[in-house]
């Protein structure tokens, strides 16, 4: 049986903004339920959680220990501050790809016809980890995908130097990112696939563990 003792895992939740304009950002639909479910799922099994949360309307777990971030560069911050605690790294955060080149410090007035935005690359926080984490660290990605699912979660896990990549469809209404459920393949290494069926999201995450733990 696998010893959970003084094990840590540390896990990403929810989406990150990125600023536009005192009012306005740039973000996403995740709604954070995933990556909660999961840590209150760990710390029912006995780990420590280090929650990495973006904005969300969710009350994390009492035993977790809680990290508020609103940027992906803040995620990314935070991340590199905290990963060499952890014995799991599980990335389930809506990580925003891109941010505005500059943000105005005052409200974005309506006065053209059309508005062009910069954006620049935010760190890429799971090929970080790929990079920097010990060899007897277990990183898990996750893949949100809406078309060739298994092609681009495959390209992940190897690109990002992964354990295992979890891949959801969040095209469907009924597994998206505000759903209370999910239905997920889990791949790892070796062509090695797991099938978890649609299931209601602090279950999908109990066999989301017994997976990679």
């Amino acid at each position: 049986m696998y010893d959970r003792t003084n094990k840590t895992i540390l896990i990403t939740a929810g989406p990150t903004q990125e600023k536009l304009d005192p009012v306005r950002y740039i973000s996403n639909y995740s709604s954070g339920k995933m990556g909660f479910a999961l840590a209150e799922a760990a710390l029912g099994l006995g780990y420590e959680v280090i929650l990495v949360s973006g904005p969300v309307s969710l009350s994390a777990p009492k035993k977790a220990k809680l990290i508020n971030v609103t940027s992906a560069r803040e995620m990314y911050d935070a991340v590199m501050t905290q990963y060499k605690k952890a014995d799991i790294l599980m990335m389930v955060a809506a990580v925003a790809d891109y941010r505005p080149v500059k943000s105005s410090k005052t409200k974005i007035k309506k006065k053209k016809e059309t508005l062009t935005l910069k954006l620049v690359k935010n760190p890429d926080i799971l090929k970080a980890l790929g990079a920097k984490r010990r060899a007897n660290q277990t990183l898990v990605g996750f893949a949100a995908e809406t078309n060739h699912h298994e092609k681009h979660a495959l390209k992940k896990l190897k690109e990002k130097k992964c354990d295992y990549i979890v891949m959801n469809n969040v095209a469907r209404s009924d597994i998206g990112f505000q759903s209370d459920n999910n239905e997920v393949i889990v791949f790892g290494k070796n062509n090695i696939s797991y099938n978890l069926r649609r299931a209601s999201k602090i279950n999908i995450a109990k066999m989301i563990l017994k997976i990679v733990t």
